[in-house]
């Protein structure tokens, strides 16, 4: 059987999680204010010190548009 390339390291696309199911339960959310609009938000991750966050919001206004 030839070794097969696309099976082992998922499609180009890099979907190699898609379709599965994993239950890592509710993630921890930290308070934080948007860099740029200066709102209260929650982030799934804990912001650090000198690095910009953003609130759901205006990280969607920031990020590139998706090229299909």
């Amino acid at each position: 059987m030839p070794y097969n390339r696309r099976r082992r390291f998922g499609n180009r696309r890099g979907s190699f999680n898609r379709g599965r199911s994993f239950d890592r339960g509710p993630r921890e959310m930290h308070k934080a204010i948007c860099s740029e609009c200066g709102k209260e938000c929650e982030v799934p991750f804990k912001p650090t010190e000198g690095k910009p966050v953003f609130c759901r919001e205006c990280f969607a206004k920031r990020r590139r548009p998706r090229r299909f």
